[in-house]
C-alpha cells in the first residue's frame, strides 16, 4: 500500500490509455489536468517499462490547451520562439530554473491578485479602469522576475578586480588560458540574454 503522502500513480497502455492506480479508473487528459488544478500529485508511468513520463504527458496536456478552440492561449507566440531559441543554447541549463521560479512567484501572489480581478470584473461597469490595479501586479511581478534572473546571471559573470586577476598571472607566467575563449562566449550569450529580458520588461 503506497503512503498517504506518495504521489498517485497513473499508468499509460500502448493504447494510450491512462490507467489511475488510485481509484482504479482510466482517466483522461482533461481528468489529470483537473487534478493538477486541484494540486493532487501524481507521476505517470508507461505501463509496460515502468518509466517515468510525467514530462511528456503534461507537456501534451499544456499542447491540449493550448490547442483548444473553446480556451484561450495562455503562452504568447514571442514567448513561445524565445523558448525555442534557448534549445541548444548555453542559456539552457539556466531556462528552466528561472522559469520555475518565476511561477513559483507568481503563484504566491495569485490569491492577492485574484482579490483585485474579483474587484475589477465585480463591478457593473466592467471599463477597463477596473483593471489598472491587476495589471499594474502583473507587471511589478514582472518586474521583480526580471530581477531575479540578472541577479543570478551575475554569477556567471567575473567580479569586479577579482577573476580577471588569474587572467592577467597566466599573461604574466606565459601560459595560454583555454578557457577564456569559451569564457568569452559565456559573456556573450549571458549579454543576449539579459538584452532580451530588457525587451522582454520594456514591453
Amino acid at each position: 500500500m503506497p503512503a498517504k503522502d506518495d504521489p498517485i500513480v497513473i499508468k499509460k497502455y500502448a493504447n494510450r490509455r491512462l490507467y489511475n492506480t488510485g481509484t482504479s479508473t482510466y482517466v483522461t487528459l482533461e481528468d489529470l489536468a483537473e487534478m493538477v488544478k486541484r494540486d493532487e500529485n501524481f507521476v505517470v508511468q508507461d505501463a509496460k517499462s515502468g518509466d517515468d513520463i510525467t514530462h511528456s504527458v503534461l507537456t501534451q496536456i499544456i499542447f491540449e490547451l493550448e490547442n483548444d478552440r473553446n480556451g484561450q492561449n495562455m503562452l504568447p507566440v514571442s514567448f513561445l520562439r524565445q523558448l525555442i531559441a534557448f534549445y541548444g543554447d548555453q542559456m539552457q541549463m539556466v531556462v528552466p530554473s528561472f522559469l520555475e521560479q518565476s511561477m513559483m512567484a507568481f503563484s504566491k501572489e495569485q490569491e492577492r491578485m485574484r482579490e483585485q480581478m474579483n474587484k475589477a470584473f465585480g463591478t457593473s461597469s466592467m471599463d477597463m479602469m477596473g483593471m489598472s490595479a491587476p495589471m499594474k501586479m502583473v507587471e511589478e511581478q514582472t518586474r521583480r522576475n526580471i530581477e531575479m534572473f540578472q541577479n543570478a546571471m551575475r554569477m556567471f559573470t567575473p567580479m569586479p578586480g577579482g577573476s580577471e586577476q588569474p587572467a592577467a598571472a597566466d599573461t604574466e607566467t606565459g601560459d595560454d588560458n583555454p578557457r577564456s575563449d569559451d569564457l568569452k562566449d559565456l559573456r556573450e550569450q549571458i549579454a543576449a540574454m539579459q538584452r532580451k529580458i530588457d525587451s522582454m520588461g520594456d514591453s
